[in-house]
């Protein structure tokens, strides 16, 4: 069901109900409670990143297990942004984002009081759902509160949220946990979160919604059987061996068939939560499955630097949080640039130049080992911040220049859909890619240690340091192997995000530019 059914608007010429000439009373201040919001659950996808260690000890968990901290949130919240389209034609977009970021807060707190691994997961998984609705909500309020041709400054402005949030997680993560404690990465949320709360309470239009709408609950239950089916079998698959376990069989089956009859209850009901109408925008359609790709770079290339730093170029939390801060320094600079040029030129010229660069920045790092220098770390992220910020912005501009306003909140909340859920299977992936390879690297690379090979028996320092044959030695020489076992898995993830990056170059070719003309003129309502 259309979450803009019930959006009020004015006479031919006039903006939103209430308005004059388009203008919408208080926007400078919504459009901050929005930023505000949006900020908030994309600063949390990644800002426990650079923490994870120091939770893990604090927590006593394994590796595997700490990282459901990280995709118990990203899973969760692309589950629950599905619905948000109906949720807020049900109850009012104000009310629903009230409720969003008050929840959200709330359960942030929670976190950061969290005394076992349960709880935190728990509680992610919670403050995952609250904050699903928070990014399509402000995008799709901003896209009403701007006249067409703003649109892409407007989206500009609400992408520095999106993209800089992920980017500069780990950076105040770093400083947070160094400072403070790393329960303070979740505190952080609370004073922004009830100022945000305040502000839309006050400053933002209070439109009833539409109380006859039912939920689709078939639709979303086998569609949320299918993503945490997924998800299940990616996070739990290297640790089960695969699909020599029962448990992985039984949820990729799982997995398959809700997504399976999730497509079957799109195109036969009547009225299901998603309008399969939005499907038919070829534009929007290209524009879901590019930002599927990019969010399988945006969250797991951060993912992998913090530990790679960390534990391979042993860089101290806070200066690895400072060498990762360029790259939102590059893509805020993008941003601007291409939030004022998407409205005078091609946006699929500016998605392409991006794509160059990021193959560029990921290409460089295929060269990088862990005494690679702070200075060259910095431009190679800065390089694949202004990539990311290049074809963001025009993407948004593209993704809605042809859908019709009525289905905007569904599409908003579909983009949401798709960049959490690639944002999560990015990071579910290379985390097992790197597992594996490890291993891998680990076994062959030790079958050239044997007693006989002539450092062993020439070299003074390796016979007295790495000999296999005490036990000192040995554990020595396991910590040697394993780390240039890491370096290699690392490379290979990194090589795995330059070819997911690849498809968006042929969707790109397969979009229209529509001029403003043919964009839908009015606004809707700012709903509740």
């Amino acid at each position: 069901m259309s979450a803009a059914s019930g959006a009020v608007v004015g006479p031919a010429g006039a903006g939103p109900a209430g308005t004059r000439a388009g203008v919408v009373p208080h926007r400078g201040v919504i459009t901050l409670c929005c930023m505000v919001g949006t900020l908030m659950q994309a600063l949390d996808s990644t800002i426990a990143n650079v923490a994870l260690p120091y939770m893990q000890g604090s927590l006593s968990a394994t590796y595997d297990q700490i990282t459901w901290v990280l995709t118990s949130y990203i899973i969760a919240a692309a589950i629950m942004t599905a619905p948000v389209g109906w949720l807020a034609a049900r109850f009012g977009r104000r009310n629903l984002f009230v409720v969003s970021l008050a929840g959200f807060t709330v359960t942030s707190m929670l976190c950061g009081a969290a005394q076992s691994l349960g709880e935190i997961v728990l509680f992610r998984l919670a403050q995952g759902c609250f904050g699903a609705a928070l990014v399509p909500l402000s995008q799709s309020i901003m896209l009403d509160i701007y006249p067409a041709h703003q649109r892409g400054q407007a989206m500009a402005i609400w992408g520095m949220g999106v993209m800089v949030g992920p980017i500069m997680g780990p950076t105040l993560g770093g400083y947070l946990t160094e400072f403070y404690s790393w329960r303070w990465v979740f505190y952080v949320n609370v004073p922004f979160g009830i100022v945000s709360m305040l502000g839309l309470m006050f400053f933002m239009r209070r439109l009833r919604g539409n109380v006859s709408l039912r939920f689709d609950w078939l639709g979303f239950a086998v569609l949320a059987l299918g993503i945490g089916g997924l998800q299940m079998m990616l996070d739990r698959g290297e640790l089960k061996d695969w699909f020599s376990s029962r448990e992985i069989i039984v949820e990729a089956v799982l997995s398959g068939v809700g997504f399976y009859l999730f497509v079957v209850h799109l195109l036969t009901a009547e009225k299901p939560f998603i309008p399969p109408a939005i499907f038919r925008d070829i534009n929007f359609t290209a524009s879901m499955l590019v930002m599927f790709s990019a969010g399988l770079v945006l969250v797991a290339s951060s993912a992998l630097l913090a530990p790679y730093l960390q534990d391979l170029g042993n860089y101290p939390v806070q200066t690895a949080g400072l060498v990762l801060a360029p790259r939102g320094v590059g893509t805020l600079l993008a941003m601007m640039v291409s939030g004022r040029l998407s409205d005078r030129m091609d946006p699929r010229v500016l998605m392409l130049a991006g794509i160059v660069l990021l193959e560029y920045s990921l290409w460089l790092m295929l060269g990088w080992t862990p005494d690679v220098a702070p200075r060259a770390v910095a431009w190679v992220i800065v390089i694949q911040g202004a990539g990311l910020g290049f074809v963001f912005t025009p993407l948004q501009v593209m993704a809605f220049a042809t859908l019709p306003t009525a289905m905007r909140t569904d599409g908003t909340a579909l983009l949401s859909l798709f960049r959490n859920f690639g944002s999560a299977i990015g990071v579910s992936i290379t985390s097992a890619l790197l597992d594996r390879v490890t291993q891998q690297e680990h076994a062959d690379l030790a079958t050239f240690i044997t007693p006989f090979r002539r450092n062993f028996a020439n070299d003074p320092a390796v016979h007295q340091f790495l000999d296999p044959a005490t036990k000192a030695g040995a554990a020595m020489l396991n910590q040697v192997v394993n780390q240039q076992a890491q370096i290699i898995a690392y490379l290979a993830d990194f090589k795995l995000m330059m070819f997911t990056s690849l498809p968006i170059l042929f969707l790109i070719l397969i979009m229209r530019r529509a001029s403003h003309a043919a964009m839908p003129a009015e606004h809707s309502a700012v709903m509740e």
